[in-house]
């Protein structure tokens, strides 16, 4: 039978609590003060302290003074006061929960169903780490590169508290399998793990689907719905691409990760919110701030543990790792069998994979399908090497190209092309291009936009062309290759990353005659996320590139 620890001054709180945890069949002791609390936890240690913060010789948190007293319990806080700074620096220290007075029984059933030693938690780790060392394996997550270690090690110590998580790092990296991973790691387990894409969601509905709603609460509200945060009670809540959540809905959010509380649209009535809260975005948190997309309160409230993940080319040791258990899980789905040649791994390694870890699995799925027998050769792999314009006309220094179709997820796209130096290109000034491969994104000489195969030139630009731009520049990407039609956005260096965005969907939507399904589908985002650009740059007639209906 578990054992459990108050350690609280106020009878009333003592009384009312042993009661409530000796019906969840655990034995209970008492103890009234920082010393009494020593030396209960000396005679025999208990499975969970349930640690008042005010107490007559201190502050409750300076029992984490002696992190060998409470190494082998599961600490969790109860306070009357509670504030945002004083949670997050006991989960800091090492708390896995607080409870704010008067205790919520239900709150309470959670916080106990979930009682697990940290030595249990520390073992599975360490059998996680041994897995790694074996077959490369941690979690959900797959890589032995160097610039993943920090990750696992951040997993490791971040998923046995309560911490509010988030996860950074462009699309096709892998966030919601780190999501996953901090989840199986934790005390909750055996709840629900719940993932949610904010921007895969109407903004008249998201309110909803989050919260829930009562019937008849708007119409079509034909029955009672029940929320996400209903739904991952008890467990966690992964909320992707947060920052295309409404901001009007950004409040509502962080008052019930303050409170604990929310409303069913609709209802009168509170409800609990029992759920650890993991967000993630592929934008730069700052800038989305600054550019109106995230509160900034919003922001720290759940940026407590940043983990960042770096994207594929950062890593690219990996990619042999990652393609043969792509394939592995393939061939067990299909059936059949297969193996890379030495020269497809080699062109595999020499990509630079702007869309990540998930263009990898899709490339090799696609040479899965095209193989004819047994051996995967590099047929149907990603080209490493850009081809040249007609008539041998090569790319000049400090332009990069992106040319039909696009990578998927645009902004890898458009970090994967390393320039060096600094200033502009032109005579006497080149920049060292680092180009690997087509479909690589974008940047040139300083100038207006132009644009290549139907793509209008901007500033009444003779024959589509910027200052320092040469014709050879102009038409590289223009019918290359293949005998399909090629296409080539050149922007300015200093452009920010939002521009830069801007101007790659609406030229590529261009591009495909306003097909917004196929635009979507080729920039590797969502249609919803689509409409939802397009309707954030409400575009006047000159923002757009030539082919708008």
């Amino acid at each position: 039978m578990a054992h459990a620890l108050i350690v609280d001054d106020d009878g009333d709180s003592v009384e009312s609590l042993q009661a409530l945890i000796t019906a969840e069949h655990f034995t209970v002791s008492v103890a009234h003060n920082l010393r009494d609390a020593r030396r209960h936890i000396a005679l025999q240690q208990p499975d969970l302290i349930l640690l008042d913060l005010e107490l007559p010789d201190g502050n409750g948190m300076d029992l984490f003074t002696d992190p060998q007293l409470v190494a082998n319990s599961e600490v969790v806080l109860i306070t009357g006061h509670a504030s945002l700074e004083t949670s997050i620096q006991a989960l800091r220290l090492g708390a896995a929960d607080y409870l704010v007075k008067p205790i919520n029984l239900r709150h309470l059933q959670g916080v106990l169903s979930r009682v697990t030693r940290p030595a249990v938690l520390k073992a599975e780790v360490a059998d996680l780490h041994a897995h790694l060392a074996e077959d490369g394996n941690f979690g959900h997550l797959w890589g032995r590169a160097p610039a993943m270690l920090p990750v696992y090690e951040q997993i490791s110590r971040v998923a046995g508290t309560g911490v509010s998580v988030f996860i950074l790092g462009e699309s096709g990296t892998g966030k919601e399998l780190v999501a996953q991973t901090v989840h199986d790691l934790s005390r909750r387990r055996k709840k629900p793990f719940l993932a949610v894409n904010c921007g895969a969601i109407s903004p008249n509905l998201i309110e909803s689907e989050i919260f829930g709603h009562e019937k008849g609460a708007f119409t079509g509200a034909d029955h009672q719905h029940q929320g996400f945060f209903e739904r991952a009670s008890g467990g966690t809540l992964f909320l992707d691409e947060l920052t295309e959540m409404p901001l009007e809905l950004q409040v509502k959010l962080l008052r019930v990760l303050e409170t604990g509380r929310y409303m069913r649209v609709g209802s009168t009535q509170t409800m609990e919110a029992d759920v650890r809260v993991i967000a993630a975005s592929n934008r730069p948190l700052i800038q989305a701030v600054e550019a109106g997309k995230l509160r900034e309160d919003l922001l720290y409230r759940l940026n407590v543990f940043p983990i960042e993940l770096p994207p594929l080319r950062d890593r690219l040791s990996d990619v042999p790792l990652l393609a043969r258990h792509f394939l592995s899980a393939i061939g067990a789905k299909e059936g059949q069998h297969k193996q890379f040649t030495g020269a497809a791994m080699e062109r595999l390694c020499r990509y630079r994979w702007p869309g990540n870890v998930r263009e990898l699995r899709n490339a090799v799925q696609r040479a899965y399908v095209m193989a004819s027998g047994e051996l995967i050769t590099d047929q149907w792999l990603p080209a490493p090497d850009l081809p040249a314009a007609p008539g041998g006309v090569a790319p000049q220094p400090g332009v990069l190209l992106v040319q039909e179709p696009p990578p998927q997820g645009i902004l890898g796209a458009l970090g994967a092309v390393p320039l060096e130096g600094e200033g502009t290109a032109g005579a006497g000034a080149p920049l060292s291009t680092g180009l690997a491969s087509p479909g690589y994104a974008a940047a040139a000489a300083p100038g207006p936009l132009v644009a290549a195969s139907g793509m209008v030139a901007g500033d009444g630009m003779t024959a589509g062309m910027a200052p320092g731009v040469t014709p050879g520049m102009a038409a590289a990407g223009a019918g290359a290759g293949n005998g399909r039609e090629q296409g080539a956005l050149l922007v300015p260096i200093g452009c920010s990353m939002a521009e830069i965005e801007r101007r790659f969907i609406l030229a590529t939507l261009a591009h495909y005659k306003q097909h917004k399904e196929r635009t979507a589908a080729v920039l590797g985002i969502s249609l919803k996320t689509l409409y939802n650009r397009l309707k954030e740059y409400a575009a006047t007639e000159s923002d757009w590139p030539e082919g708008r209906p």
